[in-house]
């Protein structure tokens, strides 16, 4: 991982303008590449927010989206990270696209959990992985929203060689508070750094919270946002994560086989027989 400086484009995505989305993501980036931004997170489904009724209409608008947001990445080479509606075959998927400073977009994710209480699953498509890429400037996963309540996919990253997670969220101020905290969780635990890039604003009976953040393997903040727009930039040092993994060594002294859930174990293991429980 090289060291660098990244951000986040924090605002108030507006439901159904692709336009005045892209045009507000495009200002901002350009205030983080004059900030010498190499990594740049957006929201989730930033060009339109959640639209259902319209929802395969707005898919159709994001390829196009994609070839100007990979103009912008190698135009200020700057690795740019967001989710954006996906229409594949009869499916709409929510998916997080990485671009590189290329231009090139060298990886995708569909979001695996999709949350019910939303509806979510009544519209998209729910993924069912994630890798880890290679990028310019490091190893980086992708994470959306709900996705952040689920420690395993984390840690599947982290030990697939994520450096980075790049996390894109709509994620009510109601929940502020679980949102701060799993930000941390994730990155302490798998000794990595974690960006946060949530949307803020007022949108129909939801209050999307900000508090978008970067954070340091050791879970501290290196730089947070407030509740109303803003772009916010820090700088991620790679001997930071060598040396809190080194000074606790938790990859090496994992112990996978006590991992394993008890129905899985062969029977063999077991140190009496079954039948002396019943």
């Amino acid at each position: 991982m090289l060291d660098i400086i990244a951000g986040c484009c924090q605002f108030a995505v507006e439901r159904g303008a692709v336009q005045r989305n892209y045009e507000t993501v495009e200002r901002m980036l350009s205030e983080l590449a004059a900030a010498g931004c190499r990594l740049a997170v957006l929201p989730e489904m930033w060009s339109c927010s959640f639209p259902y009724r319209v929802l395969r209409d707005m898919a159709k608008k994001t390829p196009a989206i994609l070839e100007r947001i990979s103009k912008i990445a190698r135009d200020k080479q700057m690795v740019i990270v967001g989710s954006l509606p996906e229409a594949a075959g009869q499916s709409i998927f929510n998916t997080s696209y990485l671009v590189d400073s290329t231009g090139e977009i060298v990886g995708t994710y569909h979001k695996v959990h999709l949350f019910s209480h939303y509806n979510e699953h009544k519209h998209f498509a729910a993924g069912t992985s994630a890798r880890v890429y290679s990028t310019s400037i490091g190893m980086i996963g992708m994470m959306i929203c709900y996705d952040l309540r689920f420690p395993e996919l984390g840690r599947r990253m982290a030990l697939d060689g994520a450096e980075i997670i790049c996390v894109s969220a709509l994620w009510p101020s109601v929940r502020i508070e679980h949102w701060s905290l799993l930000l941390r969780a994730r990155a302490n635990e798998n000794q990595l750094f974690v960006i946060g890039c949530n949307g803020c604003g007022t949108e129909g009976q939801n209050t999307w919270g900000g508090s978008s953040a970067i954070i340091s393997p050791l879970a501290r903040v290196i730089v947070g946002a407030g509740p109303d727009e803003q772009a916010i930039c820090g700088a991620l040092k790679e001997r930071e994560m060598i040396e809190f993994r080194e000074a606790i060594p938790c990859f090496d002294e994992r112990v996978p086989a006590a991992y394993v859930p008890f129905y899985e174990k062969d029977d063999n293991d077991c140190d009496e027989d079954s039948s002396d429980r019943l």
